[in-house]
């Protein structure tokens, strides 16, 4: 995923986060809250270690209230970037499914990743039947829509070149 677009969903995730801490029953950013651990998730994802930074994600999805929809798509990059692809494909599946605009097509690229890497994991095994077909499929889908919406999302082009692959892929098990 091009840096620049998880960097401007994950501000917006930052910035959701102070906004929430100003109402009343809602998401605690005290050091005891949510914004420590928080930042323990962030940290880690930044810095490398997806493993730690997913467990940190899963234990405050629990507890984000209405920042649920950003913190899952953060969750999602975390899972994607430790090699859990189908997790990662569902939870940004999800994520997309509740969020709009540039967070949406965020979390679409991160399921069109995880769907093509989930498939190209089992065609490395072996496999390449119907499942491997609607795996493809649907990282295709979502990054179609995630080019069309916000192309802008993708400066570097590399969601368009795992698109151009997939269908390369796809043509090659049917």
């Amino acid at each position: 995923m091009p840096g620049t677009a998880f960097l401007r969903v994950s501000a917006l995730s930052v910035a959701l986060t102070a906004v929430a801490s100003c109402q009343p029953g809602e998401v605690s950013t005290s050091r005891s809250g949510f914004k420590k651990p928080y930042m323990v998730a962030r940290t880690a994802l930044e810095g490398g270690q997806y493993d730690k930074a997913a467990r940190h994600y899963a234990n405050l999805m629990k507890r984000a209230g209405p920042l649920q929809p950003r913190l899952r798509l953060e969750y999602a990059h975390a899972l994607l970037r430790d090699g859990a692809y189908d997790a990662a494909a569902t939870e940004a599946r999800a994520a997309a499914g509740e969020l709009t605009g540039p967070g949406r097509s965020a979390a679409l690229m991160v399921q069109g990743t995880a769907d093509h890497e989930a498939a190209r994991a089992a065609i490395a095994g072996g496999r390449s039947g119907r499942d491997e077909i609607d795996r493809l499929s649907a990282a295709r889908a979502a990054l179609d829509e995630m080019l069309t919406a916000h192309p802008e999302l993708d400066p570097l082009g590399a969601m368009a070149a795992r698109r151009k692959t997939i269908d390369l892929e796809l043509s090659a098990i049917r």
